[in-house]
């Protein structure tokens, strides 16, 4: 991956945390973590991940929340970010966090059994 693209990524992740956190500041989105954006080389396409803390009751309302938003959101960082060709986004529910909290989850475990004897 190019510096270029790797500078893409990142500026588009922080101006899509901070456009949820400006205008989508809900109860919802206070769940949501922008946790990686993959755009492609040229420029066409960006896949956006997100994690969700909570259930799958809650993740299921995130999907049905970026469906709902995503163009408009899309239109949002579009105004704040100058590209001469603006991807089109793809909003994928990342699992990583929630398998590391997991991971978390079975050290302390672990820990915890080892100070006991």
């Amino acid at each position: 991956m190019s510096k270029r693209i790797s500078r893409v990524n990142e500026l588009l992740q922080r101006e899509i945390g901070e456009q949820l956190r400006r205008y989508y500041g809900g109860v919802q989105t206070v769940k949501i973590t922008i946790s990686d954006v993959d755009t492609s080389p040229d420029l066409r396409q960006c896949k956006i991940f997100y994690a969700v803390i909570g259930d799958d009751q809650d993740i299921n309302a995130a999907q049905a929340f970026f469906k709902r938003v995503g163009k408009e959101l899309r239109q949002r960082v579009m105004a704040r970010v100058t590209l001469k060709y603006f991807p089109r986004f793809d909003f994928m529910y990342d699992p990583s966090m929630e398998r590391g909290a997991g991971i978390l989850d079975l050290l302390d475990q672990l820990d915890n059994e080892n100070d006991k004897s």
